[in-house]
């Protein structure tokens, strides 16, 4: 008999008695151990690490198996081995983020939707163009042909937070819509860098004579860095020059699940806001052990 766990709820024993299962041919068996794995959440996934790393061989084949076969059936579990791998990619990572909520996404329509945004944008650049001046036919495309805007109506509506949703509304939060900005950008090699200052999430370019700023919630607005300050400082009660700064990817897709905690419960979607929570914790656990 498998033992009905949660998270961290599981003695050694029923972890040794858990692994000596996994030669198990059963199909019964073997969905139920994906259920109690899957319901470990990520030391799930660690009991199969550790399994792999480990000096029995056959045992480490089939912990190998389990693990292919656990990130891909659970969204969930995919995104926490993302978080541990510290590999972090933005489209990836956002696209993984949105499965926990939408388990059937269809990832290749996302990616040929950002392709197509990015080809219109394409077919209007005339190059040799500036940085700003591409980014100028960005707006255009995005926020004028495609409509793309900030929901301002439903501010906490947890899909402004999933690529998907945002693709289809054409609505965000000012994250995902500055991370939107970001995939055109990246696809037209545009040296952008995510900006995550307090209060407001934009985009910055820091490759001409000036450094600028996008606001993505604001249609593409443009500011320059004294511009932006003065909204930092307005919402901030210690502005400094680091809230002008890049942030890493990992902190933009941080922010995203922070975002999502108190949407989701405020949506009634108690149990998924627990779960972004979990994903926090595992980001800060990750930082913690490799820095």
């Amino acid at each position: 008999m498998l033992p009905n766990v949660q998270g961290d709820q599981i003695t050694k024993e029923e972890k040794d008695a858990l692994l000596s299962l996994l030669d198990d041919p059963s199909p019964i068996v073997r969905k139920t151990i994906l259920r109690t794995l899957d319901q470990m959440e990520g030391n799930g996934i660690d009991l199969l690490n550790k399994a792999i790393k480990g000096s029995n061989r056959l045992l480490s084949w089939h912990a190998s198996r389990y693990l292919s076969e656990l990130q891909s059936s659970s969204p969930a579990a995919e995104f926490r081995a993302f978080i541990r791998s510290m590999n972090y990619e933005l489209e990836s990572g956002w696209i993984m983020i949105s499965r926990v909520a939408y388990p059937d996404i269809n990832i290749g329509k996302v990616c040929q939707e950002l392709d197509e945004i990015a080809n219109r944008c394409i077919e209007l650049i005339a190059r040799p163009a500036s940085y700003r001046e591409q980014c100028l036919v960005i707006n255009r495309v995005l926020f004028h042909e495609y409509g793309f805007r900030g929901n301002m109506e439903s501010y906490s509506d947890p899909d402004n937070s999933f690529i998907n949703s945002v693709l289809q509304t054409r609505k965000g939060l000012p994250i995902t819509l500055s991370a939107i900005y970001l995939l055109v950008a990246c696809r037209l090699g545009i040296p952008l860098e995510p900006i995550g200052a307090p209060g407001h999430f934009v985009i910055g370019c820091f490759e001409e004579s000036a450094p600028f700023y996008i606001d993505s919630f604001e249609r593409g607005k443009i500011l320059t860095a004294g511009q932006f300050l003065k909204r930092v400082e307005a919402v901030c009660m210690q502005p400094n020059l680091s809230h002008l700064a890049p942030v890493s990817t990992q902190e933009t897709l941080t922010r995203i699940c922070r975002n999502l905690v108190p949407h989701l419960s405020n949506s009634g979607e108690e149990p998924m806001s627990e779960l972004f929570q979990g994903f926090l914790q595992d980001f800060q656990e990750t930082y913690e052990k490799h820095v």
